[in-house]
């Protein structure tokens, strides 16, 4: 019969905790954080990183012109979609190859990594091959044959929590990419479905909390698809930088209102510009820091915006 080893100070016997299924992800096997390293910066440090731009890749001067405002203001990785699952197939579904293209121009003129989603495990090679993160979408959150192909992906996952989906589901989503051997895992909340129809989505912040508490992984908060306002998303991106997150992912689009995709949501790129400011100067209070990126004198690409 097995024995319990007792604890001398308090006599109670010591018994082994019980691995939970996510067991790569879970603080009992990697008490340290994660911090997964992009070249300049680092996202689950000390750093407060925000991802910025515009929901879709539509057109050259759109994303570049957002691109550089984004970067003017402090950004630092630059989002954007060049596949979008949409809930119409009459929707704008993404300019495909043609966007990734775009995100590369883009990186070359702000110096901004890019990340930007991968739908199918068949794109995966395509998409690597351009993006400086991975981005898995809500939709695809508990699509396992992706989940496990981007584990042998040599880039870091972005992971967003499904529409319905608990913290120990979301955990074990990025068991997926771990156990295929990519520890490059970002989680992303963006808010979960519920009954609640003021916004598009309702916010966990309590889950920031969460999975801090069960997870090694570092996780950022995208208020725009949460709350589906733009003026909604710098109260949240205080209130996630408050409560522990690592960083945020925020859309901005240089005109919002022509948007092909989720211009409601979207941030003017003053509106973004004010935002980092008030981050900056909240971010000490809460033992993080946003650095000042080196600002460039404005190219002929963004003539016009």
């Amino acid at each position: 019969m097995k024995q319990l080893t007792v604890s001398a100070e308090t006599e109670t016997p010591m018994v082994p905790k019980k691995l939970p299924a996510y067991r790569q992800a879970s603080r009992l096997t990697h008490p340290q954080d994660t911090i997964v390293n992009l070249g300049t910066y680092a996202i689950g440090g000390p750093e407060f990183i925000v991802m910025a731009g515009p929901c879709s890749v539509e057109a050259d001067p759109q994303m570049l012109g957002t691109a550089w405002e984004v970067k003017m203001s402090g950004a630092h990785i630059l989002r954007g979609g060049a596949f979008k699952p949409r809930s119409s197939p009459y929707s704008f579904q993404g300019l495909a190859e043609d966007g990734l293209k775009l995100l590369a121009k883009a990186r070359e003129l702000t110096g901004l990594g890019i990340v930007t989603e991968v739908m199918d495990s068949s794109d995966v090679d395509l998409v690597e091959s351009y993006a400086d993160i991975l981005q898995v979408g809500a939709r695809n959150s508990q699509n396992f044959t992706l989940l496990k192909r981007l584990g042998k992906a040599n880039k870091p996952v972005l992971l967003k929590r499904g529409l319905m989906n608990t913290v120990e589901e979301f955990l074990c989503s990025a068991e997926y990419v771990l156990a295929g051997g990519n520890h490059q895992v970002i989680l992303c909340e963006r808010g979960i479905r519920t009954f609640e129809t003021s916004t598009r989505n309702t916010l966990d912040l309590s889950s920031i909390l969460a999975i801090k508490e069960k997870s090694h992984l570092p996780v950022i908060v995208d208020p725009s698809h949460a709350s589906g306002k733009a003026n909604y998303v710098g109260p949240l991106s205080k209130a996630s930088l408050a409560v522990g997150a690592d960083g945020l992912m925020i859309e901005v689009h240089c005109a919002p209102e022509i948007a092909l995709c989720d211009g409601d949501e979207s941030l003017l790129p003053e509106q973004f510009k004010e935002l980092m400011l008030s981050l900056t100067e909240l971010a000490p209070h809460f033992g993080r820091s946003i650095s000042t990126l080196t600002q460039k004198e404005p190219s002929a690409a963004n003539n016009g915006w």
